[in-house]
């Protein structure tokens, strides 16, 4: 326990640390113009990186595979979709594009939605299994990325500038309002999943053990999966999708932490995640000055370590 608490002060330390960097760094002197619009970024990547680290750990727990993240559902497939439909028919100009409040109530509602009917038709009937549940949202998601490139192919090319925009997740353009409104949803949610978080250990044994051990496992999983679903939605629509970034976080939490408990694995992921983000953010603003995206090289490092774990699945 003396070593879990070690290893999460390390990471707490390099997490601040980057953080003042990133800070006051450059800073001119000009704190009153500079710190607000950098503590914006910052509080945007603690609650993104924090949510998408919680909810890969947790998914990964319920489906007893570490090569899996709740993109796999299809939420953030269909971001791009209604994204992608938004500008098509409506026009870069209308409101629902061009309001950033409306266009995230729209956006986390339309990704609660379907994810609630898909558990709905899918858990309707008792023996169904988590799996059968990724298929479904695996072609899903195939569907609404087809769907979504069909019309980006026909969409004007102008209007594609601006959707393209909303391709790769951005914090330079966080609208505040939305900020605290994801806080404070954020808030509400952890508060609803804490007394389910005591399960997590139980349930990262498998199904048949959970329920030999006591655990109500349909009730536990199925709220489960419904504040995975939520927490990814309302990450996605605030700052656009990081498709790998839980499956990196995750995986070297579990190569870090080397433990079971997920009281500091959540912990240890998240602190991990704010790492990653901040790091990525100080190479693309200070390295590439901006000639490419946070997203673009999390991704890049995600998809490359993600071909690693295959590999390694394969040998064992």
């Amino acid at each position: 326990m003396k070593a879990m608490k070690t290893k999460i002060g390390v990471l707490a330390l390099v997490a601040i640390a980057l953080i003042a960097i990133f800070m006051l760094i450059d800073a001119g002197g000009n704190w009153d113009y500079v710190l607000p619009r950098r503590f914006k970024k910052i509080l945007a990547i603690i609650l993104t990186g924090s949510v998408i680290a919680i909810s890969t750990v947790i998914f990964q727990t319920i489906t007893n595979n570490r090569i899996l993240t709740p993109s796999i559902i299809g939420l953030d497939s269909l971001y791009m979709f209604i994204q992608t439909f938004v500008i098509f028919f409506l026009g870069s100009a209308s409101k629902t594009a061009m309001d950033k409040n409306l266009n995230f109530v729209l956006s986390v509602g339309l990704m609660i939605l379907f994810a609630a009917l898909l558990y709905k038709v899918l858990f309707k009937r008792e023996g169904r299994n988590i799996y059968f549940l990724l298929l479904i949202g695996l072609i899903f998601g195939t569907l609404f990325n087809s769907l979504a490139s069909f019309l980006q192919v026909l969409i004007d090319p102008n209007e594609f500038m601006i959707l393209q925009d909303r391709m790769f997740a951005s914090f330079n353009n966080v609208n505040t309002d939305l900020l605290v409104i994801s806080c404070v949803l954020v808030l509400g949610i952890i508060l609803y999943l804490r007394p389910f978080l005591k399960y997590l250990d139980v349930l990262s044994l498998g199904r048949d053990d959970a329920i030999n051990l006591g655990v109500d496992y349909d009730y536990v999983v199925k709220r489960l999966l419904i504040v995975i679903a939520i927490l990814v939605s309302i990450a996605t629509a605030l700052v656009g999708p990081i498709t790998f970034l839980g499956l990196l976080v995750a995986n070297v939490a579990y190569q870090f932490m080397k433990t079971y408990k997920h009281s500091y694995l959540l912990f240890g992921a998240s602190l991990i995640s704010i790492i990653a983000l901040v790091g990525g953010l100080l190479i693309v603003e200070r390295v590439f000055t901006f000639s490419t995206t946070i997203s673009v090289i999390v991704n890049f490092i995600g998809g490359v370590y993600f071909i690693y774990l295959l590999l390694k699945e394969n040998k064992a």
